[in-house]
């Protein structure tokens, strides 16, 4: 196998020929151009509605299927009609919790995580109240800051109807054994609603393996447009109402959860990820299926991540007054290089603020994980400063900011 070229990676984003250095992708990743010519192609060739007999419509409603299906092999689905697309993973994860809203009853019990974004905690708690379900917290554990499958054992019940949990922390950066999780929750009777947004642009999603009945992420963390994609089960989508026009019958999926229809260019755009990791596969000499090629992609970008991450986390080791949110190493996959910290007597905003003047994007907050940030006792330092790398970053890169690092909390440091 050959090594991951990146000068080539680097040069298929056409916003890092800047100069800036991107490293906020956690929020929002670079796009590839790939991507933006697909919907640039969509826009100006196939501007048409579907579902008409003329031959434009055809093969314009024939494009918006090859997105589909391109989809479904991205993230292994075993039909297309299993993926639902929408604008966000906030408002499909809306969308959905207001589907299973008629099946939830008094007495049922919901689970959900301390340690998700809010898109995957607010609609499940909206859905307790409105239904007069019971509402339990699986929390993050404040010594190993992992979700513990013993703490998840005292949960489960065979009252238990849903757990909700993220595939990877947007703070903590840590990767949380979904398969396993789901192999409890089935064995009381529930089901399993996971958001990846924060896995997708690290691993190759495979939703077959990870066990949920529900998957959930965002492309435009994952090098594509501002578009997402829900992932049910076939059995578990035709369970669910149709939240469509009254002619749309359950049956029709994944239409009845797309009111108003989805965005064709963007659509039709999200093979541009496909494309992109096929292409890096075999210029890394891998062989084998389509599937084969992009995890070929993915196990090189987890090295180079790595080594990048490793290179921060090593700095922040090593630095008086500093503490990691999370793992403080990088070893053997348990961590994606989304990496949080807070210094001793310093605002996270200030060192930010900091760090902005030498071109380079990184980001304070809480990062829509309020409830983590407040019960990790956060909320005093403005939340914490947030490094989220990706493959395409480049070593010199994070040596710049590790260099600007050190100066900004030297100079910020209580004398």
């Amino acid at each position: 196998m050959n090594a991951l070229d990146i000068d080539y990676v680097r040069s298929q984003f056409p916003a890092l020929g800047s100069g800036y250095a991107y490293l906020d992708n956690a929020g929002g990743s670079a796009v590839l151009k790939p991507v933006a010519e697909r919907i640039t192609d969509y826009l100006l060739n196939s501007a048409v509605q579907l579902g008409a007999s003329y031959s434009e419509s055809v093969d314009a409603g024939a494009r918006v299927m090859q997105a589909r299906e391109s989809v479904a092999q991205l993230i292994n689905a075993r039909y297309p009609e299993e993926c639902v697309m929408g604008g966000s993973t906030t408002h499909l994860l809306q969308i959905l919790c207001r589907a299973i809203a008629p099946s939830i009853n008094p007495g049922d019990e919901i689970i959900v995580t301390n340690c998700d974004h809010e898109a995957n905690i607010g609609p499940w708690v909206r859905l307790c109240e409105e239904r007069g379900a019971t509402l339990r917290v699986w929390a993050v554990n404040a010594q190993s800051m992992d979700l513990e499958l013993a703490d998840l054992d005292a949960l489960l019940s065979d009252k238990t109807r849903y757990l909700a949990m993220t595939h990877a922390s947007n703070i903590l950066g840590s990767v949380n054994p979904v398969a396993e999780v789901a192999r409890r929750v089935h064995a009381v009777g529930g089901k399993v609603c996971v958001d990846a947004v924060a896995y997708a642009p690290h691993r190759l999603v495979d939703v077959q393996a990870s066990g949920a009945d529900y998957y959930v992420f965002s492309f435009y963390k994952t090098f594509g447009p501002h578009f997402a994609v829900l992932w049910g089960k076939r059995e578990a989508l035709l369970e669910l109402p149709s939240l469509n026009h009254f002619f749309i019958g359950q049956e029709v999926i994944p239409y009845k959860l797309q009111p108003g229809n989805l965005n064709y260019e963007l659509s039709y755009g999200c093979i541009g990820i496909s494309d992109y990791l096929i292409d890096v596969g075999q210029r890394l000499g891998a062989s084998g299926s389509e599937r084969q090629l992009m995890q070929a992609a993915f196990d090189a970008f987890e090295v180079q991540e790595d080594l990048l991450a490793e290179t921060l986390l090593a700095f922040l080791r090593e630095t008086p007054g500093v503490r990691i949110i999370g793992k403080s190493r990088v070893t053997d996959g348990d961590r994606v290089p989304t990496i949080s910290f807070v210094v001793e007597g310093i605002q996270s905003e200030a060192i930010v603020r900091r760090v902005d003047n030498h071109r380079m994007g990184i980001r304070f907050g809480d990062f829509y994980a309020r409830r983590l940030i407040e019960q990790l006792g956060l909320t005093p330092y403005g939340g914490v400063v947030r490094v989220s790398i990706a493959h395409y970053n480049s070593i010199d890169e994070l040596n710049r900011l590790v260099e600007h690092l050190a100066q900004a909390i030297t100079e910020l440091r209580p004398s």
